[in-house]
């Protein structure tokens, strides 16, 4: 099979304008970034909010392997079927951001013949929304410490600043750093730390803001530090609110590009679902659900991250709950949960341990955590339909395995999914599924009960999610995540829902501990206010808000050719 880039290369892509007319949509709603790639207007999504909406599937995942599950793939890949079976479909997905660009993923744009296009561009700068939030986020950074140098009106304590600084790249170097060396005129000395952009509260605000006025009130409400006097300062006060909402105002407009085989995709936002919320903008959602029948999103990594967060942060912020849940189940990850590779979590297995078959650690896994995962979904109300994603070397053994151990666990339906080899074609099945559930979810007035009640208090959150949905017994809160529950009770900000940042590899907060674990503690090393997004961040573990490259980035194997085009990446 040809690699994702000479796929890629060798499609038709059609012009974005006849992309645009499956959705309705005319030359005139479209902002051209080129002949295939456009925003949406603003005056096209006011225009078409409040009318019609399709059904929302969510496609979500067992916990990962370091390969990825192919979540993405099975997203586009699903839309491709729904369109291929003559349904009026589109499917929206998050922005990749250059840090696993370059890192470990070496492209975030599906793969095989489930992409999105072109994915050169959408994988390195897009339209360049990442940018505008970076930009926007260290606006307020710089305004900070003008406002020290210039004499600080606001009596801000500076060992109580809050905001970061932001860069669109994987650096551990810039985890902590010291900033205002070189004499007075330099500014104020003071330690600051860096996190990559998907993690800035930025992006989270303009994942879920739902139009300019909520955007430039959430902007506001952003708590930047506390004063002397323990009060919250915000970036309203500081007078940065305007000028960073100036920056997000094409940002704010969805992008619409295509499938490989021409279907409509909307990409918008890129946070992290291991360190931030995980999903796409809920204005993304809105003009897609406008246009299409049938809506694909997805959420950032495991169901117990990205899929706990669309339900509890996302769904009452769009007061919309999905109407379907995918979840994504691999040979691969099911071997690794059930023992089988040497290497354990976090880290990739050999080509040899991924090649050869291992039904019994195969069975083994699918026993523990995709069971888990079902049973967690299932609490939802919503429909859940376990996709089987098939990579080359899965036996019929082991994908006979993984069936027998999800209608166990309680499936409704279990769907093979080939979309990375055959396309729309692929997931036609899948599709099939999809309908069906939907209608049958609709015909039963589309019930969601949350696990989490929204407004609960935050510490009564965490250990919800941390027993109900991860597995463990309690929760350990540090000193300073207990200084700063006191803190935020104070500000009256003690009931907002709860962003978890924990590895993606395990229930647990140790990446190592594999399948379904029970009975462990979880440490949560400190809580960060986001009150512009509306959510507090609660850290656990070791877990790092800036990542680090890995032994061999996907960098050092990527070059241009005389013609200025992509070489040794992507596959």
């Amino acid at each position: 099979m040809d690699s994702d880039l000479d796929i890629a290369r060798n499609a038709t892509i059609r012009p974005i304008e006849g992309v645009a007319e499956q959705l309705g949509l005319a030359r005139s709603d479209l902002i051209l970034h080129g002949p295939h790639i456009a925003k949406v207007n603003w005056e096209t999504i006011k225009a078409k909010r409040n009318g019609k909406s399709g059904y929302l599937i969510l496609v979500t995942s067992v916990s990962p392997t370091a390969f990825g599950e192919g979540k993405t793939v099975t997203t586009i890949g699903l839309n491709q079927g729904l369109n291929a079976r003559g349904h009026n479909a589109c499917c929206v997905i998050r922005e990749p951001s250059m840090g696993p660009v370059f890192g470990i993923k070496g492209g975030a744009a599906g793969g095989g013949y489930s992409q999105v296009l072109p994915m050169e561009q959408i994988n390195l700068h897009f339209t360049g929304d990442l940018h505008a939030v970076t930009s926007a986020h260290n606006l307020c950074s710089a305004i900070i410490d003008n406002h020290l140098h210039r004499g600080n009106e606001l009596d801000i304590d500076l060992n109580r600043i809050y905001w970061p600084r932001t860069i669109d790249m994987n650096d551990r170097s810039l985890r902590q750093v010291t900033i205002g060396l070189g004499g007075k005129f330099n500014g104020v000395v003071r330690t600051d730390r860096f996190d990559i952009t998907a993690a800035s509260e930025v992006m989270a605000i303009l994942a879920l803001s739902k139009d300019y006025a909520d955007l430039r009130e959430r902007l506001g409400r952003i708590v930047i530090a506390k004063s002397n006097s323990g009060k919250p300062v915000t970036a309203e006060e500081l007078g940065a609110a305007g000028s960073m909402c100036l920056l997000l105002r094409e940002a704010l407009m969805p992008n619409l590009v295509q499938t490989l085989e021409g279907n409509p995709v909307f990409i918008h936002c890129g946070p992290f679902a291991n360190i931030a919320h995980g999903n796409s903008s809920i204005i993304a959602d809105e003009i897609a659900l406008s246009c299409a029948d049938y809506v694909v999103t997805e959420a950032g990594f495991g169901a117990e991250m990205g899929a706990e967060k669309a339900l509890h942060i996302k769904a009452p912020a769009a007061d919309r709950a999905p109407d379907c849940l995918i979840l994504n189940a691999t040979v691969r990850a099911m071997k690794m949960h059930g023992g089988g590779f040497a290497s354990g979590g976090g880290r990739r297995p050999t080509p040899e341990e991924l090649e050869t078959e291992n039904v019994e650690a195969t069975r083994a896994g699918a026993a523990s955590n995709l069971r888990r995962h079902v049973r967690n979904l299932a609490e939802t109300s919503i429909p859940v339909i376990v996709s089987i994603n098939r990579f080359e070397h899965d036996t019929e053994a082991e994908i006979e395995a993984i069936r027998d151990e999800a209608i166990k666990a309680g499936a409704k339906q279990v769907v093979l999914n080939e979309a990375f080899a055959k396309g729309g074609e692929g997931a036609a099945e899948l599709a099939d599924a999809v309908v069906a559930a939907c209608a049958k979810h609709d015909e039963a007035g589309r019930p969601y009960t949350p696990i989490v009640e929204h407004g609960m208090p935050i510490e009564e959150t965490i250990l919800r999610v941390a027993t109900n949905i991860y597995g463990a017994e309690t929760v350990d809160f540090s000193d300073k995540a207990q200084a700063s529950l006191k803190t935020f009770d104070e500000w009256g900000m003690g009931s907002l829902p709860v962003c978890m940042a924990k590895t993606q590899y395990s229930f647990s907060h140790e990446p190592k501990v594999l399948g379904s674990p029970t009975g462990f503690t979880l440490p949560i090393r400190e809580i960060r206010v986001n009150a512009g997004a509306g959510f507090v961040v609660a850290v656990c573990g070791s877990m790092m808000t800036m990542p680090g490259l890995p032994t061999r980035p996907a960098a050092l194997d990527m070059d241009m050719d005389d013609e200025g085009r992509l070489t040794g990446a992507f596959r």
